[in-house]
Protein backbone atom coordinates (compact mmCIF):
# COMPACT_ATOMS: atom_id res chain seq x y z
CA UNK A 1 0.00 0.00 0.00
CA UNK A 2 1.71 3.37 -0.96
CA UNK A 3 1.74 6.59 1.78
CA UNK A 4 3.11 9.38 0.67
CA UNK A 5 5.76 7.89 -2.09
CA UNK A 6 6.58 4.97 0.42
CA UNK A 7 5.16 1.50 0.25
CA UNK A 8 5.83 -0.36 3.82
CA UNK A 9 5.75 -4.18 3.73
CA UNK A 10 5.74 -5.70 7.51
CA UNK A 11 7.78 -8.85 7.86
CA UNK A 12 7.12 -10.00 11.37
CA UNK A 13 8.65 -7.89 13.43
CA UNK A 14 10.51 -5.63 10.98
CA UNK A 15 9.04 -3.45 8.91
CA UNK A 16 10.85 -2.53 5.29
CA UNK A 17 10.18 0.74 4.16
CA UNK A 18 10.80 1.08 0.30
CA UNK A 19 10.92 4.50 -1.48
CA UNK A 20 12.15 5.08 -4.55
CA UNK A 21 14.79 2.45 -5.55
CA UNK A 22 15.67 2.66 -1.49
CA UNK A 23 14.69 -0.03 0.82
CA UNK A 24 15.88 0.60 4.34
CA UNK A 25 14.72 -2.01 6.97
CA UNK A 26 13.09 -0.91 10.37
CA UNK A 27 13.45 -3.30 13.38
CA UNK A 28 10.27 -2.75 15.74
CA UNK A 29 11.46 -5.21 18.16
CA UNK A 30 12.21 -2.05 20.68
CA UNK A 31 8.31 -0.75 19.97
CA UNK A 32 6.04 -2.57 22.62
CA UNK A 33 2.39 -2.97 21.65
CA UNK A 34 1.53 -1.74 25.03
CA UNK A 35 3.23 1.52 23.91
CA UNK A 36 0.86 3.24 21.77
CA UNK A 37 2.39 6.36 21.62
CA UNK A 38 5.86 4.88 20.05
CA UNK A 39 3.47 3.54 17.10
CA UNK A 40 1.98 6.88 16.73
CA UNK A 41 6.11 8.80 16.35
CA UNK A 42 6.99 5.58 13.78
CA UNK A 43 3.80 6.50 11.61
CA UNK A 44 3.44 10.21 12.06
CA UNK A 45 3.95 11.90 8.37
CA UNK A 46 5.64 14.99 9.73
CA UNK A 47 9.01 14.69 10.60
CA UNK A 48 8.67 16.35 14.04
CA UNK A 49 6.37 16.06 16.76
CA UNK A 50 4.07 19.62 17.03
CA UNK A 51 4.66 21.61 19.75
CA UNK A 52 1.70 23.21 22.00
CA UNK A 53 2.91 25.99 24.69
CA UNK A 54 1.20 25.55 27.93
CA UNK A 55 -2.65 26.96 27.82
CA UNK A 56 -2.75 26.91 23.91
CA UNK A 57 -5.76 25.17 22.86
CA UNK A 58 -5.02 21.94 20.28
CA UNK A 59 -8.83 22.18 18.82
CA UNK A 60 -12.50 22.50 20.13
CA UNK A 61 -15.29 20.95 20.55
CA UNK A 62 -16.93 20.67 17.32
CA UNK A 63 -13.75 20.82 15.06
CA UNK A 64 -13.01 18.45 12.60
CA UNK A 65 -9.81 17.12 13.00
CA UNK A 66 -9.36 14.05 11.90
CA UNK A 67 -6.01 13.33 14.07
CA UNK A 68 -4.75 10.49 16.88
CA UNK A 69 -2.52 12.56 19.15
CA UNK A 70 -0.21 10.83 20.73
CA UNK A 71 1.63 12.94 24.08
CA UNK A 72 5.65 12.91 23.63
CA UNK A 73 5.94 15.00 26.69
CA UNK A 74 3.90 17.13 28.57
CA UNK A 75 0.15 16.78 29.46
CA UNK A 76 -2.73 17.73 28.08
CA UNK A 77 -6.37 18.50 29.03
CA UNK A 78 -9.66 17.60 27.96
CA UNK A 79 -12.78 19.43 28.59
CA UNK A 80 -16.62 18.79 28.08
CA UNK A 81 -19.59 21.27 28.54
CA UNK A 82 -16.64 23.48 30.62
CA UNK A 83 -15.44 20.73 32.71
CA UNK A 84 -11.88 19.06 33.11
CA UNK A 85 -13.36 15.50 31.80
CA UNK A 86 -9.15 14.40 31.90
CA UNK A 87 -5.95 15.10 31.94
CA UNK A 88 -3.79 13.28 29.12
CA UNK A 89 -0.07 12.25 30.23
CA UNK A 90 3.40 11.28 28.50
CA UNK A 91 2.59 8.38 26.40
CA UNK A 92 -0.95 8.73 26.38
CA UNK A 93 -3.13 9.06 23.50
CA UNK A 94 -6.56 10.94 22.32
CA UNK A 95 -8.35 12.43 20.03
CA UNK A 96 -9.07 9.10 18.52
CA UNK A 97 -13.18 9.48 18.29
CA UNK A 98 -13.00 12.04 15.85
CA UNK A 99 -11.26 9.09 13.91
CA UNK A 100 -14.13 6.80 13.73
CA UNK A 101 -17.12 9.05 13.86
CA UNK A 102 -18.00 9.89 10.49
CA UNK A 103 -18.56 13.49 11.19
CA UNK A 104 -14.90 13.98 12.41
CA UNK A 105 -16.00 16.19 14.80
CA UNK A 106 -14.08 16.52 17.90
CA UNK A 107 -16.37 16.02 21.15
CA UNK A 108 -14.12 17.77 23.68
CA UNK A 109 -11.98 20.82 23.90
CA UNK A 110 -8.03 20.00 23.92
CA UNK A 111 -5.92 22.36 25.77
CA UNK A 112 -2.28 22.03 26.52
CA UNK A 113 -1.84 22.01 30.36
CA UNK A 114 2.19 22.14 29.84
CA UNK A 115 4.47 22.80 26.86
CA UNK A 116 4.01 19.76 24.92
CA UNK A 117 5.00 17.85 22.19
CA UNK A 118 2.26 16.14 20.22
CA UNK A 119 2.79 13.57 17.54
CA UNK A 120 -0.09 12.80 15.50
CA UNK A 121 -1.36 10.39 12.79
CA UNK A 122 -4.29 11.51 10.32
CA UNK A 123 -7.22 9.49 9.40
CA UNK A 124 -5.44 7.65 5.96
CA UNK A 125 -2.32 7.02 7.99
CA UNK A 126 -4.58 6.23 11.44
CA UNK A 127 -6.30 3.57 9.11
CA UNK A 128 -2.69 1.94 7.72
CA UNK A 129 -1.47 1.50 10.62
CA UNK A 130 -4.64 -0.05 12.16
CA UNK A 131 -4.22 -2.46 9.33
CA UNK A 132 -0.80 -3.07 9.22
CA UNK A 133 -0.44 -3.37 13.13
CA UNK A 134 -3.66 -4.85 14.52
CA UNK A 135 -2.30 -4.92 18.21
CA UNK A 136 -2.03 -1.21 17.65
CA UNK A 137 -5.72 -1.00 17.01
CA UNK A 138 -6.23 -2.80 20.65
CA UNK A 139 -4.38 -0.52 22.33
CA UNK A 140 -6.60 2.18 20.77
CA UNK A 141 -9.58 0.50 22.02
CA UNK A 142 -8.09 -0.08 25.50
CA UNK A 143 -7.46 3.47 25.63
CA UNK A 144 -11.30 4.63 24.59
CA UNK A 145 -12.74 1.86 27.03
CA UNK A 146 -10.28 3.16 30.01
CA UNK A 147 -11.60 6.45 29.46
CA UNK A 148 -15.22 4.87 29.41
CA UNK A 149 -14.65 3.17 32.57
CA UNK A 150 -13.29 6.16 34.47
CA UNK A 151 -16.38 8.24 33.30
CA UNK A 152 -18.60 5.10 34.56
CA UNK A 153 -16.79 4.86 38.16
CA UNK A 154 -18.15 8.84 38.28
CA UNK A 155 -21.92 7.75 38.26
Amino acid sequence: MAVSGKRHICISNYILLVEYRNVHCCDLRGISALEPIKTVEYYQKAPSPQTFAAGEKIFNVGDIEEKLYGVVSGEVELWVNGKLAETIHEGDIFGEGALVHEDGKQFETAIAKTDCHLAYLERPRFLFVVQQTPMFALEVIKSYSDRLRRVKQCL
